[in-house]
């Protein structure tokens, strides 16, 4: 399982640093359900993926994968509708140019699931350089469909040493 959270890391990592490279080249990912992949495999995919859209700004993916009830609690305690997570990203206010994801853990109970993990950023939020990492903790539900929704999101910055 870690081999494989470590695999899906450095891959997402490579993409982006290839991605980036073309900065003309526009990337949509799409949500596609895959029945053959066992849920811990999905959860990690989603995560990784959730990553990817949030540096190459592919907002169409972020409301696909996030419930229209979701809630994020930030580093600081503030808390965010989907609507206002997806808003302060459009706006151009909160600016990641990587994240790369590691650390996951998935806990699948029925058609709910817990994951946690670490994310490393390079971000600025209105201005100000709030690269590093942080521990987060994703709570998703399967929908009607059987897609997978995150419905809250825990971040919590990781203090330096």
């Amino acid at each position: 399982m870690k081999r494989i959270a470590i695999a899906v890391s450095v891959a997402v990592l490579v993409l982006t640093d290839a991605v980036s490279a073309q900065p003309n080249q526009e990337v949509k990912m799409q949500y596609a359900f895959k029945p053959d992949m066992m849920p811990d495999q999905e959860l990690i995919r989603l995560e990784n993926d959730w990553a990817y859209a949030l540096v190459k700004h592919d907002w169409t993916f972020l409301d696909q994968i996030l419930a229209d009830d979701y809630i994020w609690t930030d580093p600081d305690g503030n808390v965010w509708t989907k609507a206002e997570y997806l808003a302060s990203l459009k706006s151009g206010e909160d600016i990641l140019t990587a994240a790369v994801a590691d650390k996951i853990r998935v806990r699948v109970y029925g058609d709910a699931a817990v994951v946690t993990g670490r994310t490393t950023v390079k971000e600025q939020y209105k201005g100000k350089d709030v690269s590093g990492q942080y521990q987060w903790t994703d709570m998703w539900i399967k929908d009607y469909a059987g897609r997978w929704r995150c419905v809250a999101d825990h971040s919590s910055r990781i203090a330096q040493k």
